[in-house]
C-alpha cells in the first residue's frame, strides 16, 4: 500500500500544467511532476489535497499530467492551490 502525502501547494508551468507538488516542512517537498508521476504509477506514494473538508486524490491523467480529476477533464483542484 502506498504511503499518502498531503499536497498543500503546487508549482505551475507556463502552459498551465502542474510542475511540482509541495507541502512545506515535509522532507519530500518539493516533488517534481516527473517524480510524483513515477511515485503514483509505481504505487510507492499517493498524493492528496483537502477540498471542502474532504480528501481528494491526485491522479496521473493523459499520459504524464497530475490532476484531482480522474479523467483529466473535470476540475483540477491542484491549480487552485497556492504556489510552492
Amino acid at each position: 500500500m502506498a504511503t499518502a502525502r498531503r499536497v498543500t501547494k503546487t508549482g505551475k508551468a507556463d502552459d498551465g500544467t502542474i510542475s511540482s507538488l509541495c507541502n512545506p516542512g515535509e522532507d519530500w517537498s518539493p516533488r517534481s511532476k516527473a517524480a510524483a508521476v513515477r511515485d503514483i504509477k509505481n504505487g510507492d506514494y499517493s498524493y492528496w489535497v483537502m477540498v471542502g473538508g474532504q480528501r481528494v486524490d491526485v491522479h496521473v491523467v493523459r499520459g504524464e499530467h497530475l490532476s484531482t480529476s480522474p479523467d483529466g477533464y473535470g476540475r483540477n483542484n491542484l491549480l487552485e492551490l497556492p504556489d510552492c
